[in-house]
Parts: C-alpha cells; structure tokens; sequence
C-alpha cells in the first residue's frame, strides 16, 4: 500500500505496477529480499534497454517483432536455467521484461522510452518498498535460517553416521537419507548465496558459515566410503574385534554430541592403534581395514571441527582462530550441474509459445491478443524449470480463474463504492493479507505469490475508477488465451518428462567420472564433491523415475567417491614406479572407456582384474606412505564400482604381467 499511495502521489500512469512489484521482489528473509531487488533492477534495465531498441525499429514488421521478442525470450531463459543461483533471476527477468513492455505499447511506438521510463520507476518504486519493509518489519535474516537449517542437517547426519556404525536400519533407509540430506544441503548452498546482501551480519559470522558447508560436502560421500568399508569386511566374516568397538565408541560420541572433544582424542588414539600395517601379502579385508581406520579418522576430525564452528557462529568468533583438524581451500567454488541441452529445450519450448501466441494475435487481428503473448512470456518462463510443466499449467489456470473472479468483484462491485484511499486500503486489505499468508506457507507459496501479482495486475488501479467491462473482458480472455496456448505448446514440446531427464543425470555423472579417469577435466576435489552431490540433489527430487540399479548408484555416492579415489591414487602413483604407474594409467584409460557408455548396472568384469592386478603390483612396491595411498585408493575404487564382488585375494604377480 504504501508503493501504491506513492506511485498515486507521484501521478505515475501505472501506479499498480508498483504495487505489484513489491510481491514479486518480497521473501520472509531480508537478505533474500535485497538480493532479489538488485537482480531485479539489474534485469530490469536490461529488459528496459532492449525494449527502447527493439520496438520502435521494428514496429512497422509485426512478424519480426514477433520473432525478436520470442527468440531474447528463449535465450535469456537459456541463460537463467543454466546458472540456476539467485541471480539467474537477472537473466529471466531480462527475457519476459521485454514481452511485458514491448507488447502493450506497439500501438504506441513513438511513445516507447516515455512508458518504459515510467515503468522502470515503478518497479523501482515498489522494490525500494519491499527492502525497506523487509528490514523493519519483524526481519529474518538469511544468516539465522542458514544456522537453523545447518544446525537440523547436522543432527541428521550424525543420526545417520550412527546407524551407519551401528548397522541400523536398512540399506534402502540410508540410501533414502542419504539423498534427503543432499537435497537439503543444495537448498542451504541456494540460502547461502543470498549472504552477501545482509548488512547486518559479521563478516565472522560468514566466514564460519562458509567453514562449516565446506565440510558438510565431506560428509556424504565419507559415510557411505564407510558403509562400503563396513560392508565389504562383514561379507567376510573377519571384522576384527576392535574395530567393532571403536565403531560402537564413535557412534556413542556422535550420539551425544561430544562439546569437549575429550573422548575424541581417545578414540583418535584407539584408531592409530589398530592401524594394520599393509605388507607385499596383504590382502583385501587388511586393506578394506586400514582403509575403514583412515575414514573413521576423518570422520571423527570433521565433526569435531563442525561442533567448533558451530560454538563460533554462536559466539559470532572469528572461526580463523580455531584450531581445526581438517584444512581445506576457502576459495573453492561451489559447482553446480548445468545441463545445456535441457535448458536449451525448455527455452525452445517458451519461445515456441510466445509465437504461437504471436501468430494466433496477428492471424485474427485480435487487438488484445498481444497481452496472451505477453502472459506467455510470462508464465512460461516461471514454469520453465518443471520437468513435467503440464499439471503445473492446470494448477495455475484454476489460480488465473480465481484471479479473474476476484478482479471481477472487486473491479464491478467493490471500487464503484471506494472514495478515498483509506477505503481502498481497508477494502485490499482482506484479499491482499491472505495472499501474502499463502505466499509464505511452503505448501501455498507459489499460489499466493501468483495470487498477489496477477490480481493487482488485472485490477490496474489508478487515480480514478474508469472501468470498462469490454476492456476488462477482453484482458481476462487473452490471459487464460495466453495460459492456454503456452501449456499446450510445452506440452507437445516437452513430452519426454522426469525420466528423460533423470537418465541424463546418471549419464553425466558417469560423464564426470571418465573426464576424471582420463585426467581430462580441470575440476578438482571440492568441485567435483560439489557437482555431483548437486546431482544428488536433483535427482532426489525424481526418485520415483530413476531405475532401482541407477538409483542405489547415486544414493551412495558411488561415482564421486570413485572419482576421489581416482585423483588420490594419481597423486600416490607419481611416487611409485614407472612400471606401476603405466598399470595403473592403463586401468583408467580402460574405466574411462566403459564409464562412457555406462549408466546402470554392473561394469564389465575384467576390470575387476584388470584391479586386482594393479593392487597385487602396487603391494610388491616398496613400503611407503604413497604406495599405501595408492593402495587405500584403488580399494575404494574397487568397492565404489564392485560392491558386491569379492575383495580382493593374494595373488603373485610380476610388473611386466600387469602392464601387458
């Protein structure tokens, strides 16, 4: 209300995009609501610009206008899906903000910079709103939620650590927490972009925010690097005795949270005691074991050192002071999966929508029928994203019916009767607050969201009531016209849906895994823990699709710790000898070769020898730190891609037979 009263003030020609504004740019947490002002002035102007030099050049040649218009729509919601952060609301925002401009004043080209001008005064208007209520209205701040959010994930993955450890639960349960927790995870990575637009955190309080994620990416793929380890000894039946207590003891200090780290410099010591020494006849269950006690290590390390962070955040300490157990790169991104061909198909599908909406327009000389091409810009871009837009398309066209139903009472029976402005606002009031409501429930946000903006769009206040029921008629029809064409259009384009594009997921992870193999991809360890528990993530919300063998894959992470294992093993390798080396680049080029082409099920079986082979000439080595890493680390890769074969046995092997 108060953009509204002044963009009345000011006599703007279109107050009620001031209005509408404000919901658009509006998030119960004030960074998100700053950033999301910034992307949305930023995407403005672009959209602005371009709109002051598209239609009056183009005017005079409806069809390429048309075709203009659909095409900047299509590439900025490339752009938008494939960065995929908050600020792709920039690029989004640059797309449809030319539709939303561009049409409507094609009638009156000579007057394009004048409403654009206006325009972008009223959006700013209401954003300038948004971020001033947000801050003084009962503010949440992005840093609070991250530190709640991080607090409850934290606890999960303990729990699940303990079951892990424990052997509680089954595979299928962790499997599903797993993939939980990793979509969890990419909704606080998505909170944690919106830190830097809040004024009112501690730089410390960043910093440890950036600490603590860094080491939650750990956890993951070093839990299930557990389970494997665990599995592969209880296959075996030759599970030593102490590591099932020191197993049980660890587990009973992530239970209770230890606040002193007391019991953890005992378990630390428990663990270099039971170290075994990796000889020339160790066998698969030794090296399954020395391995287990390294993770153990770790594992203990990283939950220290997220209990400290913790403590610091609280305190608001600077968590450089710290004396941390595990060091890691504060610099490394955080990677995300972009699928370039997918983004280009759902933009394909917008612009294809805007065309048709543009030729149903100019084919009937319909002069409303440039507003459904506006909605379909509109409301195809925000749907972009969906694998399967169409039960989107009918949820949202019962909400443009409501819409149309609330505009209808409030435009012929509501306003004839309001004379003042305090009337207006105690007459909104009650529609305006149960929007606002839904639009901060989880379950409703996006109907309440919808709700807000088309209804104060469709009401199109001004300064004075000057209602036509023809006008009013003809916008409700080219918006459900819009709707209409649009869902249609995508549909027929975007048929394939979630399982389409839950495949290309597990293809690109073992995409990933090859580049790995092969030495040919410049992402390191951070990067690719990332990228692929990023793909986790999306893949969780597609589970039901996935394949029961493709599934289980992801869910335990198999791919990125066969990754890891990779570069730990080329790092090891460079201190073993030549002959070793070439063994080991021969079984990478060929896992290379069979990843390619893989997404499910078992790989073939002589890479199985072809490892073992590898681990019986890297064993003759000799005895030093690099030959047991790369020990440890072909292990992995043996129980990340094999883990349900037996582990590896003694055999007497020569250099020259492992190389050939």
């Amino acid at each position: 209300m108060a953009a509204l009263s002044i963009a009345l003030l000011l006599d703007m020609p279109r107050p009620y995009w001031a209005m509408a504004s404000v919901y658009i740019a509006s998030n119960e947490l004030t960074g998100a609501t700053a950033s999301k002002a910034v992307y949305r002035i930023l995407g403005t102007l672009i959209g602005a610009t371009t709109t002051i030099i598209l239609v009056p050049n183009l005017v005079d040649a409806p069809e390429l206008l048309s075709l203009s218009i659909a095409l900047w729509v299509g590439i900025c919601l490339y752009l938008s899906l494939l960065d995929g952060t908050p600020r792709s609301y920039v690029f989004m925002l640059s797309g449809y903000t030319v539709a939303l401009l561009g049409f409507p004043i094609i009638s009156t080209p000579e007057l394009t910079f004048d409403i654009v001008t206006a325009r972008v005064q009223e959006i700013l208007l209401g954003i300038t709103c948004a971020s001033i209520a947000s801050r003084i209205v009962l503010p949440r701040t992005v840093t609070d939620a991250i530190a709640h959010r991080a607090e409850a994930w934290l606890a999960n993955t303990r729990q699940l650590a303990v079951e892990v450890l424990t052997g509680q639960g089954s595979d299928q349960e962790r499997d599903g927490e797993r993939m939980r927790l990793a979509a969890t995870a990419a909704e606080i990575d998505q909170l944690s972009r919106h830190l830097g637009f809040e004024t009112v955190t501690s730089a410390n309080t960043v910093r440890g925010l950036e600490l603590l994620w860094q080491r939650m990416l750990l956890l993951l793929p070093l839990l299930a690097s557990i389970e494997a380890r665990k599995n592969t000894l209880n296959a075996h039946v030759r599970v030593p005795t102490a590591i099932v207590e020191v197993s049980i003891r660890t587990a009973t200090w992530l239970a209770n949270d230890d606040q002193h780290g007391h019991e953890a410099d005992g378990l630390r010591a428990a663990l270099d005691e039971i170290q075994p020494p990796l000889g020339a006849d160790a066998d698969g269950v030794e090296i399954s074991t020395a391995s287990l006690v390294i993770r153990l290590h770790h594992l203990i390390d990283i939950m220290q050192d997220c209990r400290r962070l913790r403590d610091a955040i609280a305190d608001g300490r600077d968590p450089t002071s710290l004396a941390l157990a595990v060091t890691l790169d504060l610099s490394a991104p955080s990677t995300r999966h972009r699928d370039h061909g997918l983004a280009s198909w759902a933009a394909a599908a917008t612009a294809l929508s805007v065309l048709a909406c543009c030729a149903f327009w100019i084919a009937t000389g319909w002069t409303d029928g440039a507003s459904a091409a506006l909605f379909a810009a509109l409301v195809g871009s925000f749907l972009a994203g969906l694998d399967d837009p169409l039960p989107a398309f009918r949820k949202f066209f019962g909400v443009i019916v409501i819409v149309i139903a609330i505009t209808t009472i409030y435009t012929f029976g509501v306003l004839p009767r309001i004379t003042t402005f305090e009337m207006l606002v105690v007459a909104l009031a009650p529609a305006y607050v149960l929007f606002g409501w839904l639009a901060a429930r989880p379950a409703t946000a996006s109907a309440g969201s919808w709700l807000a903006i088309f209804t104060s769009v469709q009401l199109a206040l001004q300064s004075s009531y000057a209602a036509d029921f023809g006008a009013f008629a003809n916008s409700s029809i080219s918006l459900m016209v819009g709707v209409a064409l649009t869902a249609t259009t995508c549909g027929i384009v975007r048929m394939l849906g979630a399982a389409w594009i839950a495949n290309r997921l597990v293809r690109s992870n073992w995409r990933t895994l090859a580049a790995v193999a092969v030495g040919s991809s410049s992402l390191d360890r951070a990067e690719i823990r990332s990228l692929m528990q990023h793909r986790l993530a999306l893949l969780a919300a597609r589970i039901a699709v996935i394949p029961a063998d493709a599934r289980s894959d992801a869910a335990n992470l198999r791919q990125l710790r066969t990754a890891l294992n990779i570069i730990d093993v080329r790092h090891a390798s460079l201190g073993l000898s030549s002959a070793a080396l070439a063994g080991i680049d021969m079984l990478f080029d060929r896992l290379a070769s069979a990843s390619r082409a893989h997404t499910a099920g078992r790989l073939p079986e002589e890479l199985i020898d072809r490892l073992d082979k590898v681990i019986a000439s890297t064993l003759r080595e000799p005895a030093s730190k690099s030959r047991n890493d790369a020990l440890i680390g072909l292990s992995g890769i043996r129980d990340g891609l094999f883990p349900t074969s037996m582990s590896y046995q003694r055999r007497t092997s020569e250099h020259g037979s492992v190389a050939a």
